[in-house]
């Protein structure tokens, strides 16, 4: 008699020894100090670029935009290797190093002179500032592919391998799980938060050596306490590629494509499961029918002695059928929330031009003040998002839960739509500002700045703050259901992979987003996004953003209402429900 799911979880149960709470200060340690670390390094390196290196604005927003795309699409190949050969713990370990390594390069950039452009004045005529020597551009790069491999491999397992801590077969350790997502994205943003303003001031004010080398003795404070807590983790071993179930049902159902499918399909296909699958069992769906050819028994297929198909290039179950299925329908909503990145990524690259081009003055007195550092305005994201999460995860969440009866409060998708539509709002109102902050620069000026930005608007920075804080509230929404989402819904053996989508969406979106502004200045022969904003039109900029996301937010509906939750079956499940609480929904590994 075939064993069932649960039968082998109870199995395999004795073997893992979960410690839960006991190995939650290494790793979330771990990832608190490699947070501080990375955040630290990049959070502030298109000042750094532009100021530093004598990059032009659109030069140096392009290399970031390209920095950040492959940081985040790297997670693809990091998840890849992950599952397939290495491990988490392997994985985070090398990744680690890699980190570690390329903050090192980058501190020698800005303490070794000989290794960044001599300062505006200095060995050149008329006080020009002389650019980057193509060797100094090289070993710059060379520092940024190292964190590019180490994004690489940290990103998509660091929060699976927190997840793997908790023993999924317990009441504890369910709510456990369904914290940790949230409280995992709070600690991130806190560590944003002390590197948008202590790490950052020191290196706009005291030094670049300094601000670049703290950030990198953080990361050695991270990879010391990951392998400290290297006897306490659960370590899982890797499954081998999960890519190849997914090309065996393509495969199969390709070569099956003539075949009609029985009336009943959900009883005539082959159901199969193999007794050491480490995937929960999904009902059938009648979505994307004809991937359910692959899973028709014909009389040249042949069969083991265990039931399992002799091919399983021409013959595969119902559950990897249904496995499949379940990344084909998320690919829908990942394609939306790419379109959602381009608004943050306006917040974290524009914003900081149009903070420079603002009074960033705070008085303490009538003489003296405090000039805040353009890339901490920032701050202000993580404020709001670090506010809202404590306020949504124990306040909010329970209300909602006695309301709708569901154990998330509102659905994921819910979320997300919820995000999305506040980032429309987000770009609008930060259209408005900006056509305030040009207005005041063109009739009252402050200052001129060196000549080289144009003159600073008389309009203190600090309305920068609503939709900075906005665009927090949304990541609240959206990005934190994201990752929930992928996580729940990618079968277990893919977790990885699952984790690496919203990094490689995200980089799509940083690839589009410098596409937009490219194409942008290109067609408006520079008008919008000049080198001087008040000589552009970056507002006209934001409204296009707006209305991209407010066609996004469309789509993204319909799509939500085509889409069922996995486990949800396909009889009697409501588009707004999709069957089962968040308990339910939380798969096990």
């Amino acid at each position: 008699m075939e064993r069932n799911n649960e039968d082998v979880h109870n199995l395999d149960e004795p073997k893992v020894n979960y410690k839960g709470v006991k190995a939650l200060p290494f790793v979330v340690g771990n990832e608190t100090f490699e947070k501080l670390g990375t955040t630290g390094t990049s959070s502030n390196l298109l000042v750094y670029l532009t100021d530093v290196f004598h990059m032009k604005n659109i030069t140096a927003t392009t290399l970031m935009n390209i920095f950040h795309g492959s940081t985040n699409f790297s997670t693809l190949f990091g998840a890849f290797l992950c599952d397939t050969y290495f491990g988490r713990y392997k994985t985070l370990g090398y990744a680690s190093i890699a980190s570690l390594m390329g903050m090192v390069v980058l501190t020698l950039t800005a303490t070794i002179e000989k290794l960044h452009p001599p300062d505006c004045g200095k060995g050149s005529a008329g006080g020009a500032c002389l650019e980057p020597t193509p060797w100094q551009i090289a070993f710059l790069l060379f520092g940024l592919g190292l964190l590019v491999i180490g994004a690489g491999g940290i990103r998509p397992c660091n929060l699976a391998f927190g997840a793997d801590q908790f023993n999924p077969n317990t009441v504890s350790g369910k709510l456990g799980i369904n914290s940790f997502f949230n409280w995992y994205y709070f600690t991130f943003k806190f560590a944003m938060m002390i590197s948008l303003t202590i790490i950052v001031y020191v290196q706009t004010e005291v030094s670049w050596a300094w601000g670049l080398a703290i950030p990198a003795f953080l990361m050695f404070l991270s990879c010391a306490l990951f392998f400290m807590g290297s006897w306490i983790y659960v370590k899982l071993e890797p499954d081998g590629s999960p890519f190849t179930s997914v090309l065996r049902v393509l495969m199969a159902a390709l070569k099956k494509r003539q075949l009609p499918l029985p009336d009943q399909q959900w009883s005539s296909l082959f159901n199969h499961i193999p007794s050491n699958s480490i995937n929960s069992k999904l009902p059938y769906t009648n979505q994307l029918s004809f991937l359910d050819k692959a899973a028709i028994i014909t009389s040249d297929d042949k069969f083991k002695s265990d039931g399992s198909a002799a091919d399983p290039w021409t013959l595969c179950s119902t559950q990897q059928v249904e496995e499949v299925k379940c990344l084909v329908r998320v690919i829908p909503i990942w394609c939306a929330a790419i379109i959602y990145h381009v608004a943050t990524t306006q917040q974290q690259t524009y914003a900081v031009f149009q903070a420079l081009q603002s009074d960033r003055r705070l008085f303490f007195g009538n003489t003296h003040y405090f000039k805040i550092p353009a890339a901490s305005y920032t701050i202000f994201t993580m404020i709001g998002l670090t506010i809202w999460i404590p306020f949504y995860d124990r306040i909010l969440v329970p209300s909602l839960r006695r309301i709708t009866a569901r154990e998330g409060g509102i659905t994921l998708l819910q979320k997300m739509g919820l995000g999305l539509g506040i980032a429309i709002i987000t770009m609008f109102i930060s259209a408005l500002v900006e056509q305030k902050r040009r207005n005041l620069a063109l009739t009252q000026p402050l200052y001129e700045e060196r000549g080289r930005r144009g003159s600073i608007s008389s309009m203190s920075a600090l309305w920068l703050v609503p939709q900075l804080t906005l665009i927090g509230l949304s990541e609240a929404f959206t990005v934190i259901a994201q990752v929930e989402f992928y996580y729940k819904e990618f079968p277990e053996n893919m977790r990885s992979i699952g984790g690496s989508l919203s990094f490689v969406g995200l980089a799509l979106s940083n690839y589009l987003s410098g596409f937009m502004v490219t194409v942008v200045h290109r067609l408006t022969a520079g008008k919008w996004l000049p080198e001087d904003l008040n000589e552009g039109r970056l507002d006209y900029f934001y409204f296009l953003v707006s209305g991209l996301e407010a066609v996004n937010l469309g789509y993204f509906v319909l799509c939500s209402k085509w889409y069922k939750y996995k486990g949800s079956g396909s009889h009697g499940v409501d588009e707004m429900d999709f069957g089962k609480t968040e308990f339910e929904k939380t798969v096990v590994y």
